[in-house]
């Protein structure tokens, strides 16, 4: 039975790691599935548990992105993808891959950042100029760039399912 549920779980996310490079998208015909199978399946191997932390962990997830989602921060099937994660492995799991996702984001965010064209230039300006006050200047095109978020999710669930919820 745990198997099935890990089975749902590893099939989405990889789903979702290739939609999301290849084309910024995370569909809701993998989701929607995935999050239906999970409300079911729960039920049925750990009962009444098993449907308050299907539940549980939808909404926890859900919650966690809506508010970077709303200010514009996140796309839709990034908060879809944490929640059908939560709702197939629960809220503590949620929580675990949250921490995860954040540094693995945090990664691929200073990556992206650093390796921008402009990026040693603005860094040379800011430490020349260090005796007026630090400050890091990018272009407003350099700042608009995003990169799917998806990712970092989805390896946040990997390293919370490998590791065993354990935060290092």
């Amino acid at each position: 039975m745990e198997y099935l549920i890990n089975s749902i779980l590893f099939i989405v996310l990889i789903i979702s790691f290739i939609t999301d490079l290849k084309h910024r998208k995370i569909y809701n015909k993998v989701l929607f599935p995935a999050l239906i199978l999970a409300l079911l399946l729960q039920p049925i191997f750990m009962g009444f548990d098993g449907i308050i932390s299907s539940i549980l962990g939808l909404l926890l997830g859900f919650g966690i992105l809506l508010i970077p989602y709303l200010m514009g921060g996140m796309g839709a099937g990034d908060v879809k993808l944490l929640a059908v994660i939560g709702a197939i492995k629960g809220p503590a799991f949620v929580l675990t891959t949250v921490v995860y996702m954040a540094v693995i984001g945090g990664v691929i965010g200073l990556a992206f950042l650093v390796f921008r064209k402009d990026f040693f230039k603005g860094l040379y300006y800011a430490l020349s100029n260090m005796r007026y006050g630090m400050q890091l200047v990018f272009s407003k095109s350099a700042m608009k760039r995003t990169f799917p978020y998806g990712v970092a999710i989805v390896g946040g669930a990997c390293l919370s399912f490998f590791l065993d919820g354990v935060v290092i």
